[in-house]
């Protein structure tokens, strides 16, 4: 029996919730303890990037009649997930006394997920 809903937006996307519950989990209980020499460099970029995947899952999904459309934004979104892998794996690696290296740990698995299941769902619409 499948337990899945239909899809009728792009809330109802799995990586969409995903990425999103994520990204306020990096803004709020990462960049705020990044030391103040980071505060211009990985912590922008933290924000910037983890905002940025579910925007462009959303904004794809708006252009999902566009094959190539939808694409475009489901490979930048995967681009902005894997960004989001690196600077968490410098934050785990080179500032574990401000930010619990759990946290960072947990939430690289959550963006490792998020990767593969943007590059599937660009795979599986590309088969459609």
């Amino acid at each position: 029996m499948n337990n899945r809903k239909p899809i009728r937006s792009f809330r109802d996307l799995v990586v969409y919730q995903n990425s999103y519950a994520a990204s306020i989990e990096v803004i709020t209980k990462v960049v705020p303890k990044l030391p103040k020499e980071e505060q211009n460099d990985l912590a922008n970029q933290l924000r910037r990037s983890s905002k940025a995947i579910p925007r462009l899952i959303a904004e794809g999904y708006s252009k999902k009649h566009q094959k190539r459309g939808f694409q475009k934004y489901l490979d930048d979104a995967l681009a902005e997930s894997n960004e989001v892998i690196v600077s968490l794996s410098h934050v785990r690696d080179l500032y574990s006394r401000f930010v619990d290296p759990r946290l960072s740990e947990r939430l690289i698995d959550t963006y490792d997920k998020s990767s593969r299941q943007i590059y599937n769902l660009a795979k599986s619409w590309r088969d459609f």
